[in-house]
């Protein structure tokens, strides 16, 4: 059973909830959304593996994820990217949002979402129980895909790329 670590509106913890049942009841918990660009300065998706519990299937950030309980969330992001996409970078924070979003199988996404970014060309190493795909692409070409095809894109991602899509290139 993995906990997530559940705060109020100022980041401040305030408890922990198992996992699934904070998506289901949609309490608001920290979590972490990690932005890879290559030295082209394209940026690394993934297509998130068929099996997650949700969104499955859908295109979004290279790494995603919920520090443990009594983890500093830069090194939950550190540690999650090597374990999902096998890249020994150390991410960097640039900003963090608040966002709720209704998702399948009747989950609800309230995260405090912290956004870092770092840059490689280290190729990925895909952990097949997080990622089945991945590509890299440019933000214009990416935006435009997005605006086309926004179904085929993970909520929190489309909040990232288009509220925060300024701030992102400024990052770089």
């Amino acid at each position: 059973m993995e906990n997530v670590i559940l705060v109020n509106e100022w980041d401040e913890e305030i408890g922990q909830m198992e996992k699934l049942e904070a998506h289901r009841q949609g309490k608001l918990h920290r979590a972490f959304s990690i932005l890879v660009y290559n030295s082209k300065g394209e940026m690394l998706l993934q297509r998130r593996a068929f099996g997650k519990y949700h969104s499955g299937g859908l295109w979004t950030n290279a790494c995603c994820s919920h520090p443990k309980p009594n983890e500093e969330t830069a090194l939950a992001a550190k540690r999650r990217l090597k374990e999902e996409m096998g890249i020994g970078s150390n991410p960097v924070f640039v900003y963090k949002f608040i966002y709720k979003a209704t998702l399948d199988n009747g989950l609800t996404e309230h995260e405090y979402d912290h956004v870092f970014t770092c840059s490689t060309d280290e190729p990925p190493i895909l952990n097949p129980n997080e990622a089945d795909d991945y590509k890299y692409i440019g933000i214009g070409a990416l935006m435009v895909d997005i605006r086309q095809h926004p179904e085929t894109y993970t909520t929190w991602f489309k909040i990232i790329m288009e509220r925060f899509n300024d701030q992102l290139q400024s990052t770089q």
